[in-house]
C-alpha cells in the first residue's frame, strides 16, 4: 500500500480533494465560542478538532465547502442570527490565513485557488430551518457568500421533510418547490442530504439546476435513512448533480448503526446533545467508545461505498464529503482531513484510473457548480425574485 499512498499523494497533489462538507465553525463555536487563538488551526489541532490546515496539506485538500451549520433547535430569527455567526467565523477564518485558505465563490474561483496552491473556501448552509421560511434571507445568504443550502437537517421543517424525522408533507410543500426554484434563481446548489428520499424526489423533478449531496453514501450498501437510494442515484445523470460520499461510520458501515445508537443514548443520559462536541461531550464519547468498543470503518468501507455510487450514478456524478468536525466518531484509516490519501490508494488498488480519480476528487464539484451559475444567469436573465411567502403557497405560518 506504501506505493499506492505515494501514488495517491501525487494525483492529488494535481487533483485535489474538493470535500463537500467539514463542521470547523460549528465546533470552534461550541468549543471556544469563535476564539480563534485558543485553536489556532495554523498549528497542530489534532487533540480537539479533525482539521486544521497542517492536516488539510498532508490530505490533498484543494477546496473545502464549510457548513455553516445551526442545530434545528436554533429556530426563528435565533437560526438567522446564529447562521450569520457562523459565516463570521469562516471570513475570519479566510482572512487570518490568506496564505492557505482562498475565499471563493464560483468556479473559477475555485480553480484559481488550485493554480495558487491555495484551499478554495466555500460555504454551505445545513438545514432549512436557517431561512426561516423567507426567500429574502436565502437571498441574502446567497450575498454573503453561502454555495448550497442542505433542505433540512436532522427534523421536518415547516416545508420539507427530514430523513430522519416524521414525515408530515409527503416531500417539498408549495413553498418547498418554490425555495428550490429561487436557490436555481440564485445559484445556490440544492443539498439533499439530511431530505427524506420523497423530498430528495420533489426536488429533482422541480429543480432546473444540478443538486449536491454534500454528504451522504449509498442506502443500498448501508440502510439508513441518511443515505441515498439507487432510484434517486440514477437520476443524476440526467440532472448532472454529484452524490458525495460520507464517512461517518453509521452511515456507511451497517454493524455501526446500532452501536450508534447505543452511543446517541448514552449522550443523552448524560444530558447532551448527541452532536455535541465540546470538551465535555466528546469526554462522554471517548469513554463510552472505551468501554464498548464500535465496530471499525475503514477506507475499504468507503471505496465500497464508492464503488456501488460509481456503477449507479457513473464516474460523473459521485464526490467526496467527509463529514469532518461534525462527527465522533471516523474511520480507522480515514480519521480526520489528512486520511484522504488512504481513500485514494484503496481505489488505485482496486483499477480507478487516474482520469476517473481526477472527476471524483476535484473536476466533478467544479463542473457541477459551473453548470448552476450558468442556470442562475439563465434564470436571471427570465424572471426576477420571488417575493412568495409560506403563509400564500401553503396557507401556514409553521
Amino acid at each position: 500500500m506504501t506505493g499506492s499512498r505515494d501514488a495517491a499523494r501525487e494525483l492529488l497533489a494535481r487533483w485535489p480533494v474538493v470535500d463537500g462538507h467539514n463542521d470547523l465553525p460549528w465546533a470552534l463555536r461550541e468549543q471556544v465560542r469563535y476564539d480563534l487563538d485558543r485553536r489556532d488551526i495554523a498549528q497542530d489541532q489534532s487533540a480537539h478538532l479533525h482539521t486544521d490546515l497542517p492536516r488539510l496539506r498532508a490530505g490533498g485538500v484543494g477546496a473545502q465547502f464549510w457548513s455553516v451549520y445551526v442545530r434545528p433547535d436554533h429556530a426563528g430569527d435565533n437560526a438567522v442570527s446564529a447562521t450569520l455567526e457562523q459565516i463570521d467565523v469562516v471570513r475570519e477564518l479566510i482572512a487570518r490565513y490568506p496564505d492557505d485558505l482562498a475565499p471563493a465563490l464560483t468556479s473559477g474561483d475555485m480553480e484559481a485557488a488550485r493554480a495558487q496552491g491555495r484551499i478554495a473556501s466555500l460555504m454551505g448552509a445545513e438545514g432549512g430551518h436557517c431561512i426561516n421560511n423567507s426567500l429574502a434571507t436565502l437571498r441574502t445568504l446567497h450575498r454573503l457568500g453561502v454555495r448550497y443550502m442542505t433542505l433540512t437537517h436532522n427534523s421536518t421543517i415547516a416545508w420539507a421533510d427530514s430523513a430522519t424525522d416524521d414525515p408530515r408533507h409527503g416531500g417539498l410543500t408549495a413553498f418547498g418547490e418554490e425555495v428550490v426554484r429561487e436557490m436555481n434563481r440564485c445559484g445556490m446548489l440544492v443539498d439533499l442530504s439530511h431530505v427524506s428520499a420523497d423530498t430528495m424526489r420533489d426536488a429533482l423533478r422541480i429543480t432546473t439546476a444540478p443538486v449536491i449531496f454534500s454528504h451522504s453514501s449509498a442506502r443500498a450498501l448501508c440502510d439508513h435513512p441518511r443515505n441515498v437510494p439507487d432510484d434517486v442515484l440514477a437520476q443524476l445523470p440526467a440532472n448532472g448533480g454529484i452524490a458525495m460520499v460520507t464517512f461517518v461510520p453509521k452511515f456507511v458501515l451497517p454493524a455501526a448503526v446500532e452501536w450508534t445508537t447505543r452511543a446517541d443514548e448514552n449522550m443523552r443520559t448524560h444530558g447532551l446533545h448527541h452532536l455535541d462536541t465540546t470538551a465535555a461531550g466528546m469526554a462522554v464519547q471517548r469513554a463510552f467508545e472505551a468501554a464498548d468498543p464500535p465496530p471499525m470503518a475503514t477506507a475499504a468501507t468507503i471505496a465500497d461505498h464508492l464503488d456501488h455510487m460509481r456503477e449507479v450514478a457513473g464516474i460523473d456524478h459521485i464526490g467526496i464529503g467527509g463529514d469532518f468536525d461534525g462527527t465522533a466518531f471516523t474511520p480507522a484509516d480515514v480519521a480526520d482531513v489528512a486520511g484522504y490519501p488512504n481513500l485514494i490508494a484503496e481505489l488505485l488498488d482496486r483499477k480507478w484510473s487516474e482520469a476517473d480519480l481526477a472527476k471524483l476528487t476535484w473536476q466533478n464539484a467544479v463542473r457541477t457548480l459551473r453548470v448552476a451559475e450558468d442556470v442562475a444567469r439563465e434564470e436571471q436573465a427570465r424572471r426576477g425574485p420571488s417575493h412568495a411567502t409560506i403563509e400564500q403557497l401553503d396557507g401556514v405560518a409553521s
